[in-house]
């Protein structure tokens, strides 16, 4: 039977699909919608096996919080061309959308919600066969504290969320944490949360420099511990230089806004290379 240009159309604002992937599923299936909407999808999921050994690299990473709660959710893709494309954008946000509404703890949880009749897993399955690439849920973040911040910073590659011990926290303050953590990459946000290796390992590394340096072995360990506080200066978030202003440690920023405030957790995620 003849296809008619307003069937195709219909479909095509179903599900996103081309015109000619659409033609051909209303042709097969004799102008049946729902027919034709089961074809495309089972043509994602052909896709999605094929694709399976690429790479995805590119991508798009946003964050949300609301109060209490804030995530980062990271879709990636094959292309920076795809990962501009408004569906695939569009995509990113109904993803986060869904995983705020619901508080959303895991990517295993975040990938078996609902959005419409789809769970995020078939929505991302559905967006591979419009594409033709290979997509996955690349990273998801979240955090629960009294203030949740967050930062993405332009271009869509990289978002910060940071959990503050204090409750309705100017956001433009948050923010500023989070902007920290974008641009100085810190391991921890307070010394005590470094893990024990690579404490140790900079400890080593402290020693043998100061060796070869010829230091007296009976002051190595003192030196180590020396240079140990410097490290922390440089990777601990609350031990950093505040990026507005070098004669604050970010401790002494979030204190002079509300005595007290320390940053509980951080999670970063960026696509590029640090």
């Amino acid at each position: 039977m003849a296809v008619s240009i307003e069937d195709i159309k219909k479909l095509r604002n179903m599900t996103g699909a081309g015109m000619m992937d659409c033609k051909s599923a209303l042709a097969e299936t004799n102008g049946d919608i729902d027919a034709a909407i089961e074809i495309i999808r089972k043509k994602g999921q052909a896709v999605a096996a094929k694709r399976q050994d690429r790479s995805a690299s590119e991508g798009c990473v946003l964050s949300a919080v609301k109060p209490g709660f804030g995530a980062i959710v990271a879709l990636k893709c094959e292309t920076d061309f795809v990962a501009r494309n408004s569906s695939f954008v569009q995509l990113t946000k109904d993803i986060l959308e869904v995983a705020m509404n619901n508080n959303a703890k895991t990517t295993e949880e975040l990938m078996g919600l609902m959005i419409g009749d789809r769970t995020v897993a078939e929505k991302i399955t559905d967006e591979i066969g419009k594409t033709g690439e290979k997509m996955e849920l690349g990273a998801y973040e979240c955090i629960e504290a009294p203030t949740v911040a967050a930062y993405d910073h332009l271009g869509n590659k990289l978002a910060t969320i940071v959990g503050l011990t204090a409750e309705g926290v100017d956001a433009a303050v948050g923010r500023e944490v989070a902007m920290q953590v974008a641009a100085m990459n810190p391991i921890a946000a307070n010394r005590e949360d470094v893990p024990a290796e690579i404490v140790e390992q900079e400890l080593k590394i402290g020693r043998e420099k100061a060796r070869e340096e010829g230091k007296p072995e009976a002051i190595l360990d003192k030196i180590a511990e020396g240079r140990l506080g410097k490290f922390y200066k440089e990777s601990v978030l609350m031990e950093q230089e505040y990026h507005r202003d070098a004669k604050l440690t970010v401790a002494q920023y979030l204190d002079s806004e509300v005595k007290g405030m320390k940053v509980t957790t951080f999670k970063r995620v960026n696509l590029n290379a640090d």
